[in-house]
């Protein structure tokens, strides 16, 4: 079982895939929507929009439907995803984490680190508060406070600052590549959540929450 690298002082996790499993809902929410404009939304495609934010997921998904929206059509189509997906996630529960998170982070908490989350979604917040997990955080930067999307290291530096822990003292937990990159750009060590394939640039890789290692700080 591998161990978290000593000098590390912070934890910033990314939310979806990580801590939860709510891509899920994402990808339906997502097709959802393409059926309507006529376009049949694949996973594949879903897996590039890992990170990325909702304004941004909808122009690659006209750009790949070759649909062109104003602006205000546009709000208005992201608004609707968001409805749909808020509708699936306001099913969730307490408990309803990924293997081993709750317990990874209730141990992380004991040992002393700092917790953060940094994460692109605008509905962070509830998400958190419905599965049970929001009091382990210190800090908590989701898409509501940050301008700039994954690979660009907003998110997470401004997790580090909020925490008062420099960035080479953090690690990033993360399952999109767009969001190691980040971590990358922002002088962090990264953990990658997923298959060691589909991940490059991390310190190391592994499967969820139970292959890693809490020790006392």
């Amino acid at each position: 079982m591998t161990g978290i690298p000593q000098n590390i002082k912070g934890l910033i996790f990314d939310l979806d895939g990580v801590l939860v499993d709510t891509a899920v809902f994402h990808f339906q929410a997502w097709k959802r929507l393409a059926n309507t404009l006529g376009y049949d939304f694949t996973e594949r495609e879903n897996e590039q929009l890992k990170g990325v934010s909702r304004v941004q997921s909808l122009q690659l998904i006209l750009k790949w439907a070759g649909i062109e929206k104003t602006e205000a059509e546009q709000e208005a189509l992201a608004a609707k995803k968001n409805d749909w997906y808020l509708e699936l996630v306001n099913q969730m529960k307490m408990g309803d984490t990924l293997p081993g998170a709750e317990e990874f982070l209730k141990e992380s908490k004991a040992a002393g680190y700092k917790i953060a989350l940094g994460s692109a979604s605008k509905n962070a917040r509830l998400i958190l508060e419905k599965t049970g997990i929001i009091d382990y955080f210190d800090a908590i930067i989701d898409g509501n406070g940050v301008s700039a999307s994954k690979p660009d290291p907003e998110v997470f530096l401004k997790g580090a600052e909020a925490l008062g822990v420099e960035p080479a003292d953090c690690l990033v937990f993360e399952d999109a590549q767009a969001g190691i990159d980040a971590a990358r750009v922002g002088g962090m060590h990264v953990v990658g959540i997923g298959k060691a394939e589909d991940l490059h640039g991390t310190d190391f890789v592994i499967r969820d929450l139970r292959g890693l290692k809490v020790g006392q700080r």
